[in-house]
């Protein structure tokens, strides 16, 4: 509490948790309840199974949200991409990709892995982590793009953890195949949203872009 008073924020207020706690409510409510039927009507066995299930249940909740299995599944708090080296990074997109249906192949590096991605609909991407996006003077090209045998669209998007510069932004709409994902839109993708809205409508065009 002290920590979010010093950032100005206290916390949910009771009526914000209110309907939540009503929902917890209603629902211990109606099995108490569907218990009590079972037993009137079959014994003890219906209270007793039902024990067992919601005990299963209870249980199969607690691991499913637990951190490891949670980035397994492709979410990560903001903390926890901000702690990510690049190659931890890589991994992350790489999970969330697959959490929105992607198929991925990892493509490791010392220092600047990529990925490459397709979709059921044939459209591949491809991933890049960099500061920024277009390269300084003094800094590699990065490799040639690797050649596909599939039909399809093929674009590229460069993910960086913090703020794109302008330069980049007008680098990314010269090139007309790339799409940048900035620090917020990252955390915003690792909290659940899917990829396709946080990229500009336009990037996917019919239009082959090779």
């Amino acid at each position: 509490m002290r920590r979010l008073r010093a950032e100005g924020r206290y916390g949910p207020r009771f009526r914000d948790v209110l309907p939540g706690f009503a929902g917890v409510v209603v629902a211990v409510c109606a099995v108490v309840a569907g218990l009590a039927v079972g037993y009137r009507a079959a014994g003890s066995a219906v209270p007793a199974g039902g024990v067992v299930v919601v005990a299963f249940v209870i249980a199969f909740e607690i691991r499913r949200r637990r951190p490891g299995a949670r980035r397994r599944r492709g979410r990560y708090t903001a903390d926890e991409l901000r702690e990510l080296d690049v190659q931890g990074l890589a991994l992350a997109v790489a999970r969330m990709l697959r959490r929105d249906g992607w198929r991925v192949r990892l493509l490791p590096a010392p220092d600047r892995p990529r990925l490459y991605a397709r979709d059921a609909a044939g459209r591949q991407l491809d991933v890049v982590f960099r500061p920024v996006a277009e390269p300084l003077p003094d800094e590699d090209l990065p490799g040639p793009r690797p050649h596909r045998d599939t039909a399809g669209p093929r674009r590229r998007l460069v993910v960086h953890r913090g703020a794109f510069r302008e330069r980049d932004v007008r680098w990314a709409q010269r090139q007309a195949d790339t799409g940048l994902l900035d620090g917020p839109a990252l955390e915003r993708w690792a909290g659940g949203a899917r990829l396709h809205d946080l990229l500009a409508p336009d990037l996917w065009d019919d239009t082959p872009a090779d």
